[in-house]
């Protein structure tokens, strides 16, 4: 018995007689209100235990021979088709090599409908494939360039040479129709088709990871004639690729970026004023961020329900000693002005 009185005397929670307390209303809507406010932070505690926690760090990109992947969906509502030339450069202005793709270009009407059931798949640097067959044609032809002939260029034995020959010229390509190899090719005939189009571009490119471009611009089927007053829009992209591993050790390989947009006027000639397109020139940041995601602890869990409770309970004991005490001291000041 003794060394239990002993104990006792380590309690840090005496307890008073039942006769002694006193319950009011106020307390017992403090007690109320306290209890609410309680099981909402613990909910929100819950909620937010249950979340992963994702935990960057940031180290040199050491890794070698990774394609970037790029996904396009752009719409040309006023271009059409067969002007749209799509090719990718790489940081030394050369044509980007070993570049896997698989871009379609679909026929838009003026409200943006359909025109073709199917979309037709586009090859890099190049523009539709013509109706007619050049095999046919004697290989070692040497066909006119109609006065545009150079150093580079001295034979035009397609509408393309003659249309190249006369853009380095810098001569505006207006009547297709004077010219044998355009006639032959249907070009005209093509360009009349899709007159007043537009154009989707979609599917996906995969470059080397190095720092490059690729542009939608005016193909050599654009006459010169068209382009004045054009605009040229850039996009400045910076890349940084990211890790992401998830809790449950899958490993998800993306890139993070961000955009600045700058646009100007072109003229359709080489120069400073450049060409008309949309251009997208993105670099790769030399740095790679990994996030992973972790569970939440426990014990901070617990330790922030204890802080609700607590930090709860001793607010709401302090309100409520406030209004018991104060309501005592106004029923006193009236007991005492009825006497008098």
């Amino acid at each position: 018995m003794g060394s239990l009185w002993r104990l006792k005397r380590f309690d840090a929670f005496p307890k008073t007689l039942e006769d002694f307390r006193v319950k009011t209303c106020g307390g017992a809507l403090v007690t109320v209100v306290s209890g609410l406010i309680v099981v909402l932070l613990f909910f929100s505690e819950l909620q937010y235990y249950l979340t992963k926690e994702v935990h960057p760090e940031l180290y040199v990109d050491k890794s070698r021979g990774d394609k970037l992947k790029i996904n396009l969906d752009v719409i040309f509502p006023h271009m059409p088709c067969a002007y749209l030339s799509i090719d990718a450069m790489d940081v030394a202005g050369e044509q980007q090599l070993d570049v896997e793709h698989n871009l379609f270009k679909q026929r838009l009407d003026k409200a943006g409908n359909r025109v073709t059931p199917e979309a037709e798949r586009h090859e890099l640097g190049k523009e539709e494939e013509k109706v007619f067959d050049p095999n046919s044609l004697d290989a070692d032809r040497c066909e006119s360039c109609y006065g545009a002939e150079s150093e580079d260029i001295r034979c035009c034995n397609t509408c393309d040479d003659v249309r190249e020959a006369y853009r380095r010229r810098g001569w505006a390509f207006k009547n297709p129709d004077t010219i044998e190899q355009c006639k032959r090719e249907g070009f005209s005939q093509k360009m009349q088709e899709q007159k007043n189009e537009g154009c989707q571009v979609y599917g996906f490119l995969e470059v080397n990871k190095v720092a490059g471009n690729f542009h939608f611009a005016p193909g050599k089927s654009f006459q010169q004639s068209h382009v004045h007053a054009s605009m040229m829009f850039q996009y400045f992209v910076k890349v940084v690729p990211t890790v992401y591993m998830k809790v449950d050790g899958e490993v998800v390989r993306t890139n993070q970026f961000s955009v600045t947009r700058h646009e100007k006027i072109a003229n359709g000639l080489l120069g400073d004023q450049g060409l008309p397109g949309v251009f997208v020139l993105y670099e790769l940041s030399p740095m790679m961020v990994k996030l992973t995601e972790k569970h939440r602890s426990f014990t901070h869990f617990l330790t922030g329900v204890c802080a609700i409770v607590g930090g709860i309970f001793t607010v709401a004991g302090f309100i409520d000693s406030l209004i018991y005490h104060s309501a005592r001291a106004i029923q006193k000041k009236i007991e005492l002005g009825k006497t008098t």
